[in-house]
């Protein structure tokens, strides 16, 4: 599969961030290939018609939608390439966490890393226009940097995406983020981090030396969902993966997975789904999943 890495000769500046317009990478979103990336991408779509597989769920774009992709999420596009226009804003994780001395950053905001809600939002036509002059604005001090370029870059940035964290709190109604709930998104990274191999709430309390009580309790409050449900969803997933873009068999997907038996995997993901791997793989070849 495909891999795009970023390249941070394009930009005017040594950030590993950048701002990209339709004409810029038209070719790549029009490609109906299977790929992802190793940066986070948030896509501003002025006009659009289409849809996208992400996280292997269908996501429609219209005008003024906005589409949040985190790094490594397997996408696969179909957009109508007549009046198509967007913007996309791209950025390695590290780059952001570092930029902003939090290295929880992007696991504070609720679209990066979201297993419940959706990874779109619909806007009004104001609320695009708006957030595209954000990103011209940051455009513009990338390709013309002056000494305090960093600083008006740091401050838009931060600005833009507190912005669009807060709009997608308020159309989910989920609270925004609270700084005593550190366990809630240490626990989303570290799920990043050990899904092949951690399975159990247990052994991600133990590693953030908290109880199992008390970190539900911060996912719950954080997220709404447990953070049972959190780890499952995101297992589910995994699993989801191997069946679609490896042809591994489901006894060596299990075993990748540290599952104990096939059986048990088949299981966790008949329960999850209410479909049978063999059914998915059918659904999702049929276009259906």
């Amino acid at each position: 599969m495909k891999v795009l890495k970023f390249n941070k000769t394009e930009c005017g500046v040594d950030f590993l961030l950048n701002v990209l317009n339709t004409d810029e990478v038209i070719q790549n979103y029009l490609s109906r290939d299977t790929y992802n990336t190793d940066f986070f991408e948030i896509i501003f779509f002025k006009k659009g018609n289409g849809h996208l597989i992400l996280n292997h769920q269908k996501i429609e774009i219209n005008d003024n939608s906005i589409v949040f992709i985190s790094s490594f999420q397997k996408r696969q596009l179909f957009l109508n390439p007549n009046n198509l226009e967007f913007t996309s804003l791209v950025f390695q994780e590290e780059f952001l966490n570092d930029f902003f001395s939090d290295k929880l950053f992007t696991y504070r905001l609720l679209y990066f890393y979201q297993l419940e809600f959706p990874l779109n939002m619909q806007v009004g036509k104001e609320s695009i226009d708006r957030y595209c002059v954000l990103l011209s604005e940051i455009k513009l001090e990338l390709l013309k940097t002056k000494a305090d370029s960093v600083h008006i870059i740091r401050s838009l940035i931060y600005y833009l995406l507190r912005k669009l964290n807060r709009e997608y709190a308020e159309k989910h109604n989920l609270p925004l983020q609270k700084n005593d709930h550190n366990y809630a998104f240490l626990f989303k990274k570290l799920i990043e981090i050990y899904i092949k191999e951690k399975q159990r709430v247990n052994e991600y309390a133990e590693l953030l030396g908290s109880s199992r009580i008390s970190l539900n309790k911060a996912v719950k409050e954080q997220f709404n969902v447990t953070a049972t449900d959190l780890l499952k969803q995101r297992l589910l997933i995994e699993i989801k993966d191997y069946l679609v873009h490896t042809e591994l068999t489901v006894a060596e997907i299990a075993y990748q997975l540290h599952f104990s038996e096939p059986n048990h995997l088949m299981r966790f993901f008949k329960t999850q789904t209410e479909m049978t791997t063999g059914e998915f793989l059918a659904d999702y070849q049929n276009g259906i999943s």
